[in-house]
């Protein structure tokens, strides 16, 4: 999946000469917490997000009714002062795979989108690819997650959907993750069924490992010790 399918192609975009008070009300009148920088024929310039204008804002203004005085020199700052210049981007032809790995290293919630000619096209968050990931597994549809281990060998696969598919159930998709066992994989069908009992039977009667889905978690992996 491109990230072109799954971004916000309405951004709501700022001025750099904007006061960061401003910044601020436009964030909560719309419900968000990136606002992209640009200038001219739309292009990126940085991205400013409600944790900047929160670390400019005095205490001060938070603590006092009256704070005329710390509401003045707040003015004075400009998004472009507090600003990150020349944020990490994504382009339209990125999938979802790489917005993942960039927002997981990046430890940031969204990334601008840019097209070739360095035109902001889009913006994609966390809550956009959560909303992807739903949509390919097919979660909005009734049914049952499992978890089965298997040897990491050809044709695994192809044995436990003939099996799902012998017992007439349908699929809302398939995830294949890593195990922390070396050479074993576990495998997360969503069956679009609560009646699992005899497909789950007939897999340990192959042989088969399961697991409830809740006993894989991701800090047991290689790497996450």
């Amino acid at each position: 999946m491109f990230v072109s399918r799954s971004m916000i192609r309405k951004v709501i975009t700022i001025d750099k000469n904007i006061d960061i008070l401003d910044a601020q009300e436009k964030m909560a009148e719309n419900q968000i917490r990136h606002l992209p920088v640009v200038e001219g024929e739309n292009h990126l310039i940085g991205v400013v997000t409600d944790r900047d204008i929160r670390s400019a804002l005095p205490y001060s203004i938070f603590k006092k009714s009256d704070c005329s005085k710390a509401r003045k020199k707040v003015t004075s700052l400009t998004v472009g002062d507090i600003m990150t210049e020349k944020p990490f981007y994504l382009s339209p032809m990125d999938t979802i795979q790489d917005a993942i790995l960039l927002i997981e290293q990046k430890r940031v919630g969204a990334f601008p989108v840019v097209d070739e000619n360095d035109k902001l096209v889009g913006i994609i968050s966390v809550r956009d690819l959560l909303r992807a990931f739903s949509n390919v597994l097919g979660l909005g549809e009734p049914g049952t997650l499992i978890c089965i281990i298997i040897d990491e060998k050809i044709g695994q696969l192809k044995k436990i959907v003939d099996i799902i598919t012998e017992e007439k159930i349908g699929f809302g998709s398939v995830l294949v993750a890593r195990y922390w066992e070396e050479g074993k994989r576990a495998v997360f069908p969503y069956l679009l069924t609560n009646n699992v009992s005899r497909v789950k039977r007939r897999l340990k009667d192959m042989g088969y490992v399961l697991l409830d889905p809740m006993q894989w978690y991701i800090d047991q992996l290689p790497g996450n010790e």
